[in-house]
């Protein structure tokens, strides 16, 4: 069933070999390349390895209830566990993102909704800060403008492991479900009446860009400098140190005015820039990509909306998936497993029927 297996099983041992060579770690990025193409060999071949003795067990469990029935429980007991192998194979052969173990960058925009939406804006940043606290990321907001009410008309923030990931568990192949239209229903501070309200809030998640995954052009950039600003008056900078980068060719524009000097604003605009960069040649090729390798749990339409909150019920619901839960509070404490795993099982689920059909 699985004979393709016995291949990467011939790369795995070669990897650990040459991982084992000190002269390979002269050259730390290529180490780095195969160290991790070896861990994400390491888990299938576990698993191949346990299948395959689950078989050889079940067919010596038969012989020996040829003669003594009592062996029988053994063999459902071994067929049942090879039944579970089978499936934990397929999955781990389901194509993985290559992406899946780069940081993002997590952008935040208020929507409908006014000073209501900016205040969600925030609730959602806490959230998201909060979830990367649990995991033990490291988070670094890079750019944000500020309601009057307290709340975020827009904020960006970088989010990075400390570390190497498991395979799967980086922040990209968790936080890439995130990206789209979240609404909220609840009774705004701004209601006198107690009446529930529904406002919105976008989030934009692209994984963030290395130099040398993006030629940027200098000549394809207009760069613009302007006073930063803040809520009521505050915290306005009495220089042009705020930066707006826009990319000519495909017009993407990606600002900074958090920082207090000009080269920092620019720094922190093109690493936005770069990373968005990323994003749009990535949906490009998606979009060029036949329908049965897209998966069901899309992340490239940002217009979609995605989760309600719904504060009265305490209730999460996400649309794509059908997940439903009715601990709010929780989830917006950063308790956010449960929802993003639902988006990873539906995801790996549609890949696997895909790659059944092809």
């Amino acid at each position: 069933m699985f004979e393709a297996v016995e291949e990467l099983l011939v790369e795995h041992a070669d990897l650990e070999t040459r991982l084992a060579d000190p002269s390979v770690h002269a050259d730390q990025a290529n180490a780095r390349k195969l160290a991790k193409r070896y861990a994400e060999l390491t888990p299938i071949t576990r698993v191949y390895r346990e299948w395959k003795q689950a078989g050889d067990d079940i067919d010596t469990a038969r012989e020996l209830a040829a003669e003594e029935p009592e062996f029988l429980a053994e063999v459902k007991a071994g067929e049942a566990r090879r039944e579970e192998l089978t499936e934990e194979l397929r999955l781990l052969l389901v194509p993985r993102d290559p992406s899946d173990d780069k940081d993002v960058i997590l952008e935040i925009k208020a929507g409908e909704g006014g000073e209501e939406s900016a205040l969600f804006a925030g609730d959602l940043l806490r959230m998201y800060l909060r979830f990367a606290e649990r995991i033990g990321w490291k988070t670094e907001i890079i750019d944000s403008n500020e309601s009057d009410l307290g709340g975020y008309k827009d904020v960006s923030v970088a989010v990075k492991t400390k570390g190497n990931a498991e395979p799967g568990q980086g922040v990209w192949a968790r936080l890439k479900y995130e990206g789209g239209v979240h609404r909220v229903q609840r009774v705004p501070a701004t209601e006198s009446q107690g009446r529930i309200h529904t406002s919105a809030a976008g989030v934009l998640v692209t994984p963030e860009a290395e130099e040398v995954e993006v030629e940027i052009v200098a000549n394809d950039l207009r760069i613009d400098v302007y006073r930063s600003s803040g809520p009521g008056g505050q915290s306005v900078n009495t220089t042009d140190s705020a930066v707006r980068i826009t990319h000519l060719p495909t017009g993407i524009v990606a600002s900074c005015q958090n920082e207090k000097s000009q080269l920092q604003n620019k720094e922190q605009a093109m690493r936005i820039l770069r990373s968005r960069l990323l994003a749009a040649a990535q949906e490009e090729a998606e979009r060029e990509a036949s329908d049965a390798r897209r998966s069901q749990v899309r992340t490239v339409d940002r217009s979609e909306r995605i989760r309600t909150y719904n504060y009265p019920e305490n209730r999460i619901s996400d649309h794509r998936t059908g997940f439903k839960s009715y601990n709010l509070d929780q989830v917006l404490d950063g308790d956010l497993n449960a929802v993003i795993q639902s988006c990873v099982d539906a995801d790996a689920a549609a890949k696997l029927a895909a790659a059944q059909q092809n």
